[in-house]
């Protein structure tokens, strides 16, 4: 089940440029920076209220984000919704005909775990669901 929107994501071309921009905008100091290696990005993270902003920052020249600025520019990449069980909301997901763009969850950033949805079936935008990492003892 979707729990609520977790963050939207905004592709820009440097996080240093665009952390004051947001700093300012919000009113509030980014949070968070994290490399998340497997996808080639750089994020910050804002917060306000019960909402997050997630700035993506391409870190190589041909990475998802790059080539997502290159053709639509700046500006929001996704919608992540917080899931309770990611496993079985892409098994229900996938079911109804959504396609996934991987198989199971992978490692993102804020100690999440991620999937994300093929924008061609949800209107032309990208899903992201989110699942806090469970903790291991």
């Amino acid at each position: 089940m979707m729990e609520k929107i977790e963050h939207i994501g905004i592709a820009v071309k440097s996080l240093a440029a665009a952390i004051p921009v947001y700093e300012q905008l919000l009113n509030t100091p980014c949070y968070k920076t994290e490399l998340v290696a497997v996808e080639n990005v750089n994020t910050a993270f804002f917060k306000t209220g019960t909402n997050k902003i997630e700035l993506l920052e391409s870190t190589v020249a041909d990475g998802v984000i790059a080539k997502f600025i290159e053709k639509k520019g700046e500006g929001i990449h996704h919608i992540a919704f917080a899931v309770e069980d990611i496993y079985a909301e892409m098994k229900r997901l996938a079911a109804a005909g959504f396609v996934l763009l991987n198989e199971t969850p992978k490692e993102g950033a804020d100690n999440k775990l991620v999937c994300f949805l093929h924008p061609k079936n949800t209107h032309g935008v990208l899903v992201e669901l989110c699942m806090e990492k469970p903790v291991v003892e």
